[in-house]
């Protein structure tokens, strides 16, 4: 049995770029890939799939995207043989944490270690690129990175120290669908999005990114912003609030994560951290916060502060 790693992320950046005929949205974002995430162990088995999941609830099994996952290798690879898949979830799902994306990663990687040389690294990529936009982050193993276009597109990040992170994981859903529908109704300046916002939300306007503004905890706090929070705020009010309060915490950064409804705040030092999860609880009772760090190496040094 091969055992196997699934981090949740966050977006330090998240930029809603043109909308493609299609109907897909270009992007622009910074993954940070978390300490804290999922576990899978897979065992070869003689043919098919299999998923066994324990922990939180995930909904069936064939929408579940590790399946999917190891059905798409499979029947691209052509091999005899199949796969058991046991989940150990600790990733709410439709949080903006990315857990179901990290979770086919893991599941592509480890097939990847059962059945070596059955398909080429080109083609694994390609496969994560088909089965979700956050899924290439998770495959090129980086803890770091930029991704734009549908997020197929990668520039791997030098790693940065690992920093505490607060995650806020309100009991409500934000379906991604919904969260692109305000957003476009919202730039379109249609009737429903003013009655949402009280006023017509524009598009983000051209930015430069350089890699030096990636390359440190400050310049990645100066850049931080996620497109959604215009529109998801006001439709979840609880959100905002939320958020309001973890800039109370005197946090690096804080966002939502994604398309929500999950967010998070980064520190420099451990305490500040706790300290910060306890003046959150006591403000929210009715939402559940959890510590972790961002994955990555060094020592974090920020104008000359070191983490208690």
């Amino acid at each position: 049995m091969l055992t196997v790693h699934a981090p949740a992320k966050v977006n330090l950046l998240l930029r809603i770029l043109a909308r493609e005929t299609s109907g897909f949205h270009q992007l622009e974002t910074v993954f940070a890939a978390l300490e804290s995430g999922d576990t899978l162990a897979l065992a070869p088995t003689p043919a098919g799939v299999s998923l066994i999941s324990r922990g939180l609830e995930m909904g069936p099994v064939e929408e579940n995207l590790a399946y999917r996952a190891a059905v798409a290798f499979l029947e691209r690879a052509d091999v005899e043989g199949g796969v058991e898949i046991h989940l150990e979830k600790k990733i709410p799902v439709g949080g903006g944490l990315g857990g179901g994306s990290s979770d086919a990663a893991a599941t592509l990687r480890g097939l990847q270690g059962l059945y070596p040389g059955a398909l080429e690294p080109e083609e694994v990529l390609a496969l994560a690129g088909s089965l979700g936009s956050d899924v290439p982050f998770f495959l090129c193993r980086s803890p770091l990175a930029l991704a734009w276009g549908r997020g197929q597109r990668l520039l791997p990040l030098s790693p940065l120290p690992p920093a505490p992170v607060l995650l806020a994981l309100p009991r409500v859903a934000v379906p991604t669908a919904e969260a692109y529908s305000l957003l476009a109704k919202a730039r379109e300046g249609t009737p429903s999005s003013r009655e949402t916002r009280g006023e017509a939300s524009r598009p983000t306007p051209v930015q430069v990114l350089s890699v030096e503004s990636l390359s440190s905890w400050e310049g990645l706090s100066a850049l931080a912003e996620n497109d959604f929070e215009q529109v998801i705020f006001p439709a979840y009010p609880l959100l905002g609030r939320l958020r309001e309060a973890l800039q109370e915490t005197n946090p690096l950064l804080s966002l939502l994560s994604g398309s929500g409804a999950a967010l998070f705040a980064v520190y420099v030092q451990e305490k500040e951290a706790h300290d910060g999860k306890a003046f959150m609880e006591e403000r929210f009772p009715g939402t559940l916060f959890a510590l972790t760090r961002t994955q990555g190496g060094g020592r974090f040094l920020l104008r000359g502060v070191e983490p208690g």
